[in-house]
């Protein structure tokens, strides 16, 4: 007999597979509510911790969902997590490649990549919002976050600068 948790996992991320355009990273505002605030699987903590797991690791941003399930409920839980979330975007990419290769040239298909990048990038926000509140719990932290933003839109300084930066802040207590 299958445990309930494992449906329940692979129900949530069936959901938000087909949402999730732009990656994992643009549904992390709904898989947060849905694994931190729904169904208390874990604490914010434990979510920032996961996240910033998934990041360091190498390969693509959809590792965060393998490590939700494992801490849900094991390896197969993991292994439920990924194939609910990765399956049914990737049958869904598959049959509609064809068709929108097809119609390369087509105004409809033109108009509808032009609107699907800011909603892409209007999630990806929404991300960085729900990661702020969850790991920043100082004004000191809030005040780096922020700094760290503005440069990121406003220079070409590589991230991994910024990284060092706050980790050195950390280290030394101001956060």
């Amino acid at each position: 007999m299958i445990p309930p948790v494992l449906w329940e996992l692979c129900a949530q991320f069936l959901v938000l597979s087909l949402l999730s355009i732009g990656g994992a990273n643009a549904v992390l505002p709904e898989i947060h509510l849905r694994v931190v605030e729904t169904q208390h699987w874990m604490t914010d903590a434990d979510f920032a911790q996961l996240f910033a797991l998934s990041q360091a690791a190498p390969g693509p941003n959809v590792l965060i969902v393998s490590l939700i399930g494992w801490k849900v409920a094991g390896v197969i839980g993991g292994v439920v997590a990924m194939l609910a979330m990765s399956g049914p975007s990737s049958l869904l990419t598959y049959a509609v490649a064809h068709a929108w290769e097809r119609f390369r040239d087509a105004p409809w298909r033109i108009a509808i990549q032009r609107a699907i990048a800011p909603v892409t990038v209007g999630l990806i926000l929404a991300s960085g919002y729900v990661l702020t509140r969850t790991v920043d719990q100082s004004w000191s932290a809030y005040a780096i976050t922020g700094a760290t933003l503005t440069l990121a839109l406003s220079t070409r300084l590589h991230p991994l600068w910024m990284l060092g930066v706050a980790a050195a802040l950390g280290a030394f207590g101001v956060v």
